[in-house]
């Protein structure tokens, strides 16, 4: 009987993130760029250029957080091209929250 033996899979960490008006792109150590549309995360969309320059990555790599906008975004999400999945109500409080104090 044989049997089948996995290697180890290498799995990508994000290196660095640029922002655009329009999409976030994340380079991995892999060599890849991924690009999605900003609109996928609306609390990203809605951030000021300050706002969305703050960002620090967290888990070994593994995500990014942005602490002035309380998101957080999984590489998982970004390759699987998952948006955000934040419902209507959270975002339109957070929303609402965020015009009241500026």
């Amino acid at each position: 009987m044989t049997s089948l033996t996995i290697d180890l899979i290498d799995v990508p960490v994000i290196q660095t993130i640029e922002i655009t008006d329009d999409s976030l792109a994340v380079d991995l150590s892999d060599g890849r760029t991924i690009t999605v549309p900003l609109a996928w995360y609306p609390r990203l969309l809605h951030g000021s250029l300050e706002e969305r320059q703050t960002w620090r990555l967290i888990g070994n790599g593994s995500g990014i957080h942005w602490p002035q906008l309380d998101e957080d975004i999984s590489l998982k999400n970004i390759i699987l091209g998952q948006p955000s999945g934040e419902s209507q109500t959270s975002f339109q409080r957070w929303l609402t929250q965020r015009q009241t104090s500026i």
